[in-house]
């Protein structure tokens, strides 16, 4: 019986076990949940690598803000502007003057239908065509021009200041100028010029002709005619304009006083203000 009772198992507490063990839990220290370190800061100079472990998205950076430059604009000079008044209104002005000169340019036309004149020479004779001593070559031409005016309408003052000459190969040979008159409508003026010229040094030009002659038979001559005139349109006359008028001649020879034949005759006729 004795036996029995030593050998009796007595069972553990385990509710007074774990409750043991619960208290010493709460009798240890707790680890502080608060980080020691400061946020934004780092442990050592390379930072603290849990951070770079973390994505960007989880990154706090600071909010960026964008610095837009203010532009000072200067006020406009007065002075610049009042120039560019100015200009406009002189551009404007020549405009309005260009656009009226060719309204009344355009009347004009309509109205009287101007043509230009014709021109033609009809005989050329050499009173005088000599090598001198010197070697200087002095030339008298009589010229026989005809100036035509075929407009029913229109009047052609020719004025004085005129230029006529007689060329050879940039040579020229002999010049004189054409009278002062009035040519009406349709009207048909023969004028007789009287070209006097000398020419320096004029061995190697005496030459260069009579070369000419034997080779081709002619000798090539130009006439020019520089003539200032002033156009009548009914009883308006305008501002004075230069005729300019050039003649190729085709003669046979140089001879003085001797029967020259022209053999072709051409002129062309232009004008400038």
């Amino acid at each position: 019986m004795d036996m029995a009772n030593h050998q009796k198992i007595h069972p553990l507490n385990m509710s007074s076990s774990a409750h043991d063990d619960q208290q010493l839990d709460a009798e240890a220290p707790q680890a502080p949940t608060v980080p020691l370190v400061p946020r934004g800061s780092s442990k050592s100079d390379k930072g603290d690598a849990a951070a770079h472990l973390l994505p960007r998205d989880n990154q706090h950076y600071p909010p960026f803000q964008r610095t837009i430059p203010v532009i000072h604009t200067k006020p406009p000079k007065e002075r610049s502007s009042c120039c560019c008044r100015f200009l406009c209104w002189t551009l404007s002005l020549l405009f309005l003057l260009i656009l009226l000169i060719g309204v009344v340019a355009g009347i004009l036309y309509l109205v009287f239908q101007p043509k230009l004149p014709k021109y033609s020479i009809d005989r050329l004779q050499i009173t005088q065509f000599n090598l001198t001593n010197n070697s200087s070559l002095t030339a008298t031409f009589d010229v026989t021009i005809t100036a035509r005016n075929p407009n029913k309408k229109v009047g052609v003052y020719y004025e004085g200041g005129s230029h006529i000459s007689v060329w050879y190969t940039g040579t020229n040979l002999c010049q004189g100028s054409l009278p002062r008159f009035y040519q009406g409508h349709r009207n048909t003026t023969v004028l007789n010029v009287v070209l006097s010229g000398q020419t320096n040094d004029a061995n190697t030009l005496i030459t260069s002709l009579q070369q000419q002659q034997q080779q081709t038979g002619i000798i090539p001559l130009n006439l020019r005619v520089i003539q200032p005139v002033r156009i009548k349109f009914g009883k308006l006359k305008i501002m004075k304009v230069k005729f300019r008028v050039r003649c190729r001649l085709d003669v046979d020879n140089l001879a003085a006083n001797n029967a020259i034949n022209i053999r072709n005759s051409s002129c062309k006729f232009r004008f400038r203000l």
